[in-house]
C-alpha cells in the first residue's frame, strides 16, 4: 500500500492506493510429485504387460534362451592346478576364452560346465533351432514308442490272420530304445525251417510293423538269433549265416513296408550266442529276429570323423 502525492495547492487529503497480490496457492500445496509417481506406475504396467506378452509369445524352449542370456557365467578359480604358476598364470596366448592374467596370479580360471554339457563351437546349431534337448527328445521317444506298439497291437486284433500271433510279438524297452522281438516256439516259425524264407503270416505281420513305423525317424537296428541246433557242414551253411540272412529278410521286408532306407543303423546277426532260454540253448522260442526303434541322438555339426546314431546295444 502506498500513499499518492497530493496535487500542488491543493489541501485535499493524499489518494491511498491499495495493490492486492494473489498467491496461487494450489500448486504449492500439491507439488508436482504425484506425476513422478504416476509416471512410475505406468512404467511399471508396461514393463509387466511386456512380461505377460512374453511369456504367452513365446514357447518353452525361447523361455529358456531368453532365461539363459541373462544367467551369470559362473567362473572358478582353480588353485595351484598344473602350470598355473607360469608365464600366464596357465593359460596360453592364443587361448578362446582368454582370461586376464598376471604375474601374482596363483590359479588358472575356467568356466564351470553343467552336468551333460559337450563341447564344439556349433552346439545348439542346426535344423531344428538353437536349443535342442536330448532328455526332451527321449521323452518324446518313449512316448511314440508306446503309441506304436499300441498302433501295431490294434491292427492285430483287427486281423484274424494276425490275432493268432499275438503270443509270437513282445515290446520290450530298453537302454537304446524299444525292441519288437518276433519269437517262435515249438509249434509256429516266423521262417520256413532251416532258411530266411518268411512264411505268409510272419511276412503279413512285418508289414504291420512297417506301416506303423514307416513315419517315425527312429534309426533301427535289426538283429537275427537262433538256436543252438548245427548243421551238417557248417562250411557250407551255419547259424552265423541264417541269423544274418534272416535279419536282411527282414529288412527287406519293412523297406517293401515303407521305410525309408537311410533308417537302417545296424543289421546283424548273432547265431545261437545270446540264447533268451539260457538254461536250454537247444529251445525253439531262441530263434527270433528283433527288430529295435533306437533313440533318436543329437548330432554334433562339427565336421569331424562320424559316429553312429546308436549306442552299443544291450544283451537281450
Amino acid at each position: 500500500m502506498a500513499a499518492a502525492r497530493a496535487p500542488h495547492g491543493s489541501n485535499q487529503p493524499p489518494k491511498i492506493i491499495v495493490k492486492k497480490v494473489y498467491v496461487e496457492g494450489h500448486g504449492g500445496h500439491h507439488g508436482g510429485a504425484w506425476k513422478v509417481a504416476y509416471a512410475d506406475f505406468v512404467t511399471a504396467m508396461m514393463a509387466f504387460f511386456l512380461l505377460m506378452w512374453l511369456l504367452g509369445a513365446t514357447n518353452e524352449k525361447q523361455r529358456k534362451a531368453l532365461a539363459d542370456y541373462f544367467a551369470p557365467t559362473l567362473v572358478e578359480l582353480r588353485q595351484n592346478s598344473a602350470g598355473s604358476n607360469g608365464l600366464l598364470g596357465g593359460d596360453a596366448i592364443n587361448s578362446v576364452d582368454n582370461y586376464p592374467a598376471k604375474a601374482s596370479q596363483t590359479g588358472t580360471k575356467a568356466l564351470t560346465v553343467p552336468v551333460g554339457g559337450v563341447g564344439g563351437t556349433n552346439v545348439g546349431t542346426g535344423d531344428k533351432g538353437s536349443l535342442k534337448d536330448q532328455r526332451a527328445m527321449t521323452a518324446q521317444d518313449q512316448k511314440n514308442f508306446t503309441e506304436t506298439s499300441r498302433k501295431i497291437l490294434a491292427r492285430m486284433r483287427a486281423t484274424p490272420s494276425l490275432a493268432k500271433l499275438a503270443n509270437h510279438i513282445r515290446f520290450v524297452p530298453t537302454r537304446d530304445g524299444m525292441r519288437i522281438d518276433l519269437l517262435d516256439d515249438v509249434n509256429y516259425s516266423m521262417f520256413d525251417l532251416g532258411t530266411t524264407a518268411l512264411v505268409a503270416d510272419a511276412s503279413a505281420l512285418i508289414g504291420t510293423i512297417a506301416e506303423s513305423i514307416a513315419g517315425m525317424e527312429n534309426p533301427i537296428m535289426i538283429r537275427g538269433h537262433t538256436d543252438s541246433l548245427a548243421y551238417g557242414d557248417p562250411r557250407n551253411m551255419n547259424n552265423w549265416m541264417l541269423s544274418s540272412g534272416r535279419a536282411e529278410a527282414t529288412r527287406r521286408r519293412l523297406a517293401s513296408g515303407g521305410v525309408r532306407e537311410m533308417r537302417f543303423e545296424r543289421i546283424e546277426g548273432v547265431a545261437d550266442r545270446e540264447p533268451l532260454i539260457a538254461d536250454n540253448p537247444m529251445d525253439p522260442r531262441n530263434r527270433r529276429v528283433a527288430i529295435t526303434l533306437l533313440y533318436r541322438r543329437i548330432v554334433d555339426q562339427d565336421p569331424g570323423p562320424k559316429t553312429h546314431l546308436g549306442a552299443e546295444p544291450s544283451a537281450p
